[in-house]
């Protein structure tokens, strides 16, 4: 989580067809709170994610809806966790007749496929499978704009979880030739640069991979734990951030151990480099 975050307000028109409406649930991993976002530029409009079922979130998209006289004929939720499909409950309760969309939808949703098209007056999305964060996970292509929004996949301050390296790297790649305009993200604010901003943790992604493998380099081959690896690479952080770190690095050398640079004692607990490969 970025150690600053950035005040953004409960709702705001981001460009002439993005309207972005916080889900009110501001916390750790959450940052501002989770973003859902109001597209299109007539009264029929479409609604990325329902953030988490926050009260808040809700008394927010209503007085969008009645200012305008604005109504959703379909939600698309970029992936499955809490905080992005929490709010489809009341959000139903509030528009019956609005059609749920999701990959690896649940009863009574609709699927939404890689390529997918969905559209309204003023904007056409098409759907983009890219897992890492989760597996079901999509971001949304907004033609209009070039723009592309992000899921989870990338934030708009600090970096994402993954739920696999290699997979959340590969999605990260195909991401960047996606688009070339702004990031909408599932948390934090715009990302005026949303390619450069892709480009970027993907950056990050092989800098750390390097020092894990600069750090077993070091080992002289002698095995040694994730956590020794962590007090290397994080010894200037408090020691607080030592064991979330201690999580990332042990995806890093997973996917290392996949592409068979290092190699895993698991009975001591230990990693190093495959010296077999390294011939």
């Amino acid at each position: 989580m970025a150690t600053s975050l950035v005040p953004l307000p409960d709702i705001a028109t981001l460009s002439p067809r993005v309207v972005r409406i916080l889900g009110g649930n501001p916390g750790k991993f959450s940052l501002q709170g989770t973003n859902t976002y109001l597209l299109g530029t007539s009264t029929h409009r479409l609604l990325v994610d329902t953030g988490e079922g926050k009260p808040a979130w809700l008394a927010s998209l209503k007085s969008v809806l009645a200012a305008s006289n604005i109504t959703i004929s379909a939600a698309i939720l970029t992936h499955w966790h809490p905080d992005h499909v929490g709010g489809v409950a009341d959000l139903l309760a509030l528009s019956p007749h609005t059609k749920i969309y999701k990959n690896s939808p649940s009863a009574g949703q609709l699927d939404i496929a890689d390529g997918q098209v969905l559209a309204t007056e003023g904007a056409t999305l098409r759907a983009f499978h890219c897992p890492g964060h989760t597996t079901d996970h999509m971001a949304l292509v907004l033609e209009e704009e070039d723009a592309m929004f992000t899921g989870d996949n990338v934030l708009g301050q600090g970096t994402a979880v993954f739920e696999d390296l290699a997979t959340y790297m590969t999605s990260l790649e195909r991401m960047a030739a996606q688009f070339a305009g702004r990031g909408y993200p599932g948390h934090g604010p715009v990302i005026e640069e949303g390619r450069a901003k892709v480009l970027e943790y993907i950056k990050h992604r092989k800098e750390r991979e390097e020092q894990v493998l600069a750090v077993l380099g070091d080992a002289g081959g002698k095995g040694i734990t994730a956590m020794a690896i962590v007090k290397v690479i994080y010894k200037d952080y408090p020691e607080s951030l030592w064991q979330p770190a201690e999580r990332g690095v042990l995806q890093i050398l997973e996917k290392l151990e996949g592409e068979e640079k290092v190699e895993h004692n698991e009975g001591e607990g230990t990693w190093a480099i495959n010296r077999k490969a390294a011939l």
